[in-house]
């Protein structure tokens, strides 16, 4: 288990942060299995959005430049997709090919050491590999910047934009790690200041956050099923 240094260039976008937060470091697993392609593809969607690359034209995600790109493989390869598709609303975007976009993550984070990949033989056969957290250090420090910003004592309209998201999608996706089941009343009313405040730019995150919101509620009681990375 390692938490060297990282590399200087390794800035973690909000999918990768989401898939980070996404891990019960105590035991080591990933939790949430059911509905982190849809947390993942949210946060590419809103990280596009914050920069500028894909713009609401009357209620449709469009980009704003046929040839611009990030430099980062899973925000590109959303926005490739985007292009290469038929139009469609904000919302319709959170679970479509979702997948494709946490392999990408998933991907990421390994070469970037956050995650390290594990091949166990079975009778023989040898498995996708699956993937566990390398960095709980890194893991750890992440889930309390964000409960910090849930928690206070920095008004919402003082929050990053950024850090505003990173807190909504979680806790629209149910993750326990972030938002325990008990709590989730008691932050009611700052999630909605920091939704608020994410939206203040980007007014679609609150579509993308009633989408993932469906996706707690369709994918109940199994949502927090624990899985391999």
């Amino acid at each position: 288990m390692s938490d060297g240094p990282l590399p200087a260039s390794a800035r973690l976008s909000l999918p990768a942060r989401l898939h980070l937060l996404a891990w019960d470091t105590t035991r080591l697993r990933l939790t949430g299995a059911a509905l982190l392609p849809h947390l993942v593809r949210a946060g590419a969607l809103t990280e596009l959005a914050q920069r500028g690359l894909l713009v609401d034209d009357e209620g449709i995600a469009t980009p704003v430049d046929p040839d611009s790109r990030t430099g980062d493989a899973v925000l590109d390869g959303l926005l490739d997709l985007v292009r290469e598709s038929r139009p469609r609303r904000w919302r319709s975007w959170v679970a479509p090919w979702a997948r494709s976009t946490l392999v990408a993550v998933r991907e990421q984070l390994t070469a970037d050491g956050y995650l390290r990949a594990e091949k166990r033989r079975f009778l023989g056969i040898l498995p996708p590999a699956d993937h566990v957290l390398d960095r709980v250090a890194a893991a750890n420090a992440l889930r309390e910047e964000a409960r910090q910003v849930l928690d206070g004592p920095v008004p919402a309209a003082e929050v990053s934009e950024r850090e505003a998201a990173v807190v909504v999608l979680a806790a629209a996706a149910g993750l326990r790690t972030l938002v325990p089941g008990g709590l989730r009343g008691h932050h009611g009313r700052r999630i909605e200041e920091l939704t608020e405040r994410g939206a203040a730019d980007f007014p679609a995150l609150r579509e993308v956050v009633q989408e993932l919101r469906k996706a707690v509620n369709d994918a109940a009681p199994d949502a927090s099923a624990p899985a391999a990375g």
